[in-house]
């Protein structure tokens, strides 16, 4: 049995360890990207003044916490993204044993069932600042995170599983069905694609609870 962080993992070593494959499309994500909803009057001001925020400030410059501060936190928090029967929790530990490893790393966010701690996730956040990280591959690390959120729904491992990385001002949505995934286009934080941003995570809500 070999330990492994999620940080030692990219896309090529994940597809040929574990047997998954990229596709172009998958229907869930498609039925997720394709959620319709038109942001009110107080959230268009809401979104519009992070999108400012954004540029006014220099935010290719912030650093992890200030990106996860200053933007991500703040719109996923405002899409009402919690309920009763799941939450949002940052900085988390997330494990399992996949095969012969056992793969274990500290998720920036997740959406998962539990009030106080994480217990089942459905969604996993990865986000970083510029495209190579020292500390990890952003695709990667998110997939493996996702990989080990499967696994967690091992009584259901038909379910799909979503995830998101974000790189500056771009945001990636993803989602898992069996040994499956696809990628979205990249959305930007700093133009009208900030309400698609929202829309989605409105729509993310929506198929987290056709799970439970």
């Amino acid at each position: 049995m070999e330990s492994r962080s999620f940080k030692e993992w990219d896309l090529d070593k994940i597809d040929d360890t574990f047997g998954t494959r990229q596709v172009r499309r998958l229907p869930i994500l498609e039925e997720l990207l394709a959620f319709e909803y038109q942001a009110d009057d107080y959230e268009t001001k809401f979104l519009s003044r992070l999108s400012e925020n954004y540029l006014a400030f220099q935010g290719d410059s912030w650093n992890e916490v200030e990106l996860e501060n200053k933007l991500i936190s703040p719109v996923i928090v405002f899409s009402g993204i919690e309920s009763e029967r799941f939450a949002y929790f940052l900085e988390r530990d997330l494990s399992a044993t996949i095969g012969e490893y056992e793969l274990s790393g500290r998720v920036d966010g997740m959406i998962a069932t539990g009030l106080r701690n994480p217990k089942v996730p459905y969604f996993c956040l990865n986000e970083y600042k510029r495209q190579t990280d020292p500390n990890g591959n952003p695709q990667g690390q998110a997939l493996i995170a996702m990989l080990v959120a499967q696994k967690l729904n091992d009584s259901h491992a038909d379910r799909p599983i979503f995830g998101c990385y974000v790189i500056g001002r771009n945001w990636y949505f993803m989602a898992l069905v069996g040994n499956e995934y696809a990628i979205s286009k990249d959305f930007s934080c700093v133009d009208d694609e900030m309400f698609d941003i929202f829309r989605i995570l409105k729509g993310l809500k929506v198929q987290i609870e056709k799970l439970l």
